[in-house]
């Protein structure tokens, strides 16, 4: 966020509620739930001015076990309530927690609007692939031919892809993550906080009642290096254990391309990672997979004017020229008529 403020010396523990956790035992949530607690302290900020908005859905249940204002409000609206919450207190440190289905089906036109108009808000998006909640329905980010309670013969629907609809949606920074790679989302959290501006986080996270091993091929430790690779700005894009395959544009068709490291002229080819570039941001977040590793990081990241702040220009600079306004005044400064 763009205004730190100094604050108390503060613990994680500060920031955990007295509220039995009501996740399934070994869902991600638990993860993603100790990293958020344990990285708020870094952050500089007040708990009484810090505040978790979400909807509905697993997810959902966040702003109950953090030790801070929140809003648990209805199905896919958080990202509206949060924007009123930021426009009217802009110095509050604002965070949305959703779903791939509350933030995606139902949401989704609500969670388009806050990221176009880059509203000082973070957002991290739980993706399972499934509807948890309601007990296995398949969900917007569900692949096609998923077989659910409500798709007994496979889903016939073609799925959204999270980083790739936030960056359609000009969010200003776009990243992704895994559950359990503590580090990893740790370091992405932090980054998103110190965004001025839409930060969205997707995290790939394992539902393991209603849809488990979703994400094993690139989620598990053991496949990781192989299956996934780290985006970091200006660094190369290599991937495998001993970084020994990279990324490359095919010049024919302008489309990525793996390459052999150990190949002649590979080292001239692989291309650096570039957070401000919108293409390549879009083409890393797209990446086929298992033909492709997964891309994490930074996906995307720029600096722009925010929603909040140019809302308060606007306020001051209309105050200074005409001065403060009652609302009287202006409910009765044309276009009135009187019936009788």
């Amino acid at each position: 966020m763009s205004n730190v403020i100094s604050a108390p010396s503060l613990t994680k523990k500060d920031f955990e509620t007295d509220q039995d956790v009501r996740w399934c035992p070994g869902c991600g949530d638990y993860s993603i739930l100790a990293n958020v607690q344990k990285i708020m302290p870094e952050l500089g900020f007040p708990r009484e001015q810090t505040v978790f908005v979400s909807g509905i859905g697993c997810s959902s249940r966040f702003p109950y076990y953090m030790n801070t204002y929140g809003f648990h409000t209805i199905h896919g609206r958080a990202p509206a309530i949060a924007m009123g919450v930021k426009a009217a207190n802009p110095e509050l440190n604002v965070w949305i927690i959703t779903g791939d289905g509350d933030g995606l089906s139902i949401g989704g036109n609500h969670l388009m609007h806050c990221l176009r108009r880059n509203a000082d808000v973070n957002v991290i998006m739980f993706n399972n692939r499934i509807y948890g909640l309601t007990k296995g329905q398949y969900s917007p980010t569900s692949e096609t031919g998923k077989i659910t309670k409500s798709s007994p013969t496979g889903s016939v629907d073609f799925p959204v892809d999270p980083a790739t609809f936030a960056i359609g949606c000009s969010a200003s920074f776009v990243a992704r993550s895994i559950d359990v790679d503590a580090p990893h989302l740790s370091e992405m959290i932090k980054r998103s906080a110190k965004h001025a501006g839409a930060s969205f986080i997707e995290v790939y996270q394992n539902c393991n009642v209603f849809n488990d091993h979703a994400f094993d091929a690139f989620r598990e430790k053991a496949n990781r290096d192989e299956a996934t690779i780290r985006v970091e700005h200006g660094k190369p894009l290599l991937f495998g254990k001993d970084k020994d395959k990279g990324l490359a544009i095919e010049p024919r068709t302008m489309a990525l391309k793996v390459l052999d490291m150990a190949a002649p002229g590979a080292a001239e080819q692989v291309l650096l990672h570039d957070e401000a570039n919108p293409t390549l941001a879009y083409m890393l977040a797209r990446m086929p997979f298992p033909d492709f590793p997964v891309a994490l990081g930074v996906l995307y990241c720029v600096d722009k004017p925010t929603y909040d702040a140019t809302l308060i220009e606007q306020r001051v600079a209309a105050e200074t020229k005409l001065g403060h306004g009652k609302l009287t005044d202006l409910l009765n400064s044309g276009n009135t008529w009187t019936v009788s």
